[in-house]
Formats: structure tokens, C-alpha cells, sequence
């Protein structure tokens, strides 16, 4: 499939305040799947996954954070997590049924935020990926340093592409760079921006630990729905204490393991999270569980 896929529109959903944008794709009667990227990115890393859950009869639902890609950002520069769950929470409104949520790093932490911090069934079931509420402090550094390295932009698409290799090295550099441009914006100074807010920022260095933990440790309390955390092995972020302590808060926790992914799983092993996914959703209760 392509980006030209006929299944696949994108509309504009109100979220707290302001007008998020998400793609939409599959049977409206079927489970609703809502896919949350990770913090910088756009609804745009999802895609393939996105293809396959349509595919395989669900209703995806593919956003942009508030203050990332097509997203108004906040006029309040308030990134926190109680208003990104707020938005979730708006664009689930607007659903026939809970839905699955699937959110990778802060789209995960936004979830469990959310679903623990309602007393009303706000979702189905939760898919992290390579979240958990104790992240690793290193991994979380290099993050913060990508995020706030090159505020001059870049003048070529090329010069992104060697920031992003330069950070995550382990990954095979595509031979066509251009697919980074749904991820950056020219502006009038002619020169490439990563497509964020960057006063999102400052909320990326409070979610750093111990402020994160803190917030996903209460909010697991809250959490009763079939979770599962698909991890990659050779992630930074998510090391095993964490994976440990979030299962003693999680006592329903599943797990896993996708080896040969770093934290962007998704698009690491894009064949084995998918796998991981759709074993966890069809394994959900025959009454719950989305046309196969």
C-alpha cells in the first residue's frame, strides 16, 4: 500500500481547546483502534501499521499529538499529560464504542494516563510500546538531546536525515530521504523545522524521571483493561527493572519481545509489531473482538 491508499482519509477531530488532525481509515461498525505516536513525531509513523489493522477489519483512527504535525498547537504551550489525555478523551467522545489504544512512548504514557485517571471505561485495552513508567535515564537524555539540537532547521532534507542516522545509528539509512518531509515544515526562511512545537520542549524535560514515574505509577492504579507492552530488545529507554516494576503494577501485564527493534519498534520491526498487535486484539473476548 501506499501513501495514496483509498481506505485511508484525514479528517480534523476537536480536541481541549483546539483542532487535532488524524487520519481514519476502515469499517466505522468495527473495534476502533486509535494509534498515538511518540513525542516528535506525527501520526505519519504509523503507517504501515495503520494499513494492516484497516486490513484486518478494524477502524484505525491515526493522530497528531496537539502541537505536532497537522495538530494546532497550544496557544498555552500546555503539553502536560492531563491535556493530551483531554484531547484523547474528545476524539474518543466521538466514538460508537471504547476503543484500543495504542500508543508508542508519550502516545502510551498519555493513555495509561488517561485510562487510569478516569472512573469511566474509556478503552477496551491499552497496547505500550517500549513505554513503561519508569523509563531509563540515558535513553531519555539522548531523546531531550535530539529534540533540542538544530533549532536553526536544517537546509536540506538531506542534513535531517543525518541528524536522525546520527542518533539512532542503528538503524539502515533509506536511500531516499524524502519520506522525512512529513515530518518537517519550511518556513520563510526558507529552512526545514522539525514539525513540533518546539515549546513542546519544556514538557519532554518535566516528563523526564522522576515526574513521569510519579504520574504512571498513580495512574496504573486506575488501570483494569488487558494491557500489553510490546518492547524492543535493543531499546535505551526500557530496560528490565522497568519491565519488572510495571508488571507488580500490572498484574494483567502481557509482554512482547521484539528482537532486532530499538524504542521505535513500529518502525524497526514493522512484520513483528504487527504480529505482536494483532495476536493481543484477537486474543481479546469474543464479544469485544474486531471482525478478523
Amino acid at each position: 500500500m501506499t501513501d495514496a491508499d483509498p481506505r485511508i482519509r484525514t479528517q480534523r477531530f476537536a480536541g481541549a481547546g483546539l483542532s487535532l488532525c488524524g487520519d481514519v481509515g476502515g469499517d466505522a461498525s468495527a473495534q476502533p483502534v486509535i494509534l498515538l505516536h511518540g513525542g516528535g513525531q506525527t501520526r505519519h509513523s504509523w503507517r504501515r501499521a495503520m494499513v494492516e489493522l484497516i486490513t484486518r477489519g478494524f477502524y484505525v483512527i491515526s493522530l497528531d499529538a496537539r502541537g505536532h504535525g497537522d495538530s494546532d498547537w497550544a496557544a498555552d504551550a500546555d503539553y502536560t499529560f492531563a491535556s493530551l489525555a483531554a484531547d484523547l478523551e474528545a476524539v474518543i467522545a466521538t466514538l460508537p464504542r471504547p476503543p484500543v489504544l495504542v500508543g508508542a512512548s508519550m502516545g502510551g504514557a498519555t493513555a495509561l494516563y488517561l485510562i487510569g485517571n478516569r472512573q469511566q471505561v474509556v478503552a477496551r485495552a491499552l497496547v505500550m510500546v517500549d513505554v513503561v513508567p519508569r523509563l531509563e535515564a540515558e535513553g531519555s537524555r539522548k531523546i531531550r538531546q535530539f529534540m533540542e539540537a538544530n533549532p536553526q532547521g536544517f537546509a536540506t532534507v538531506e542534513e535531517a536525515a543525518d541528524a536522525v542516522a546520527a542518533y539512532y545509528p542503528t538503524r539502515k539509512r533509506p536511500r531516499d530521504p524524502s519520506g522525512l518531509m512529513k515530518n518537517l515544515r519550511r518556513r520563510d526562511d526558507g529552512r526545514l523545522y522539525w514539525h513540533w512545537d518546539p515549546r513542546f520542549i519544556a514538557s519532554v524535560r518535566r516528563a523526564e524521571p522522576p515526574e513521569m514515574a510519579r504520574h504512571m505509577v498513580d495512574a496504573c492504579r486506575g488501570v483494569h483493561v488487558p494491557t500489553l507492552l510490546v518492547r524492543g530488545l535493543e531499546s535505551d529507554i526500557v530496560g528490565q527493572a522497568g519491565v519488572d516494576e510495571f508488571r507488580a503494577l500490572l498484574p494483567q501485564l502481557q509482554v512482547a519481545d521484539v528482537s532486532g527493534a530499538g524504542h521505535m519498534v513500529a518502525g524497526d520491526r514493522n512484520d513483528a509489531f504487527n504480529r505482536s498487535v494483532l495476536d493481543f486484539l484477537h486474543a481479546l473476548p469474543p464479544d469485544v473482538a474486531a471482525a478478523r
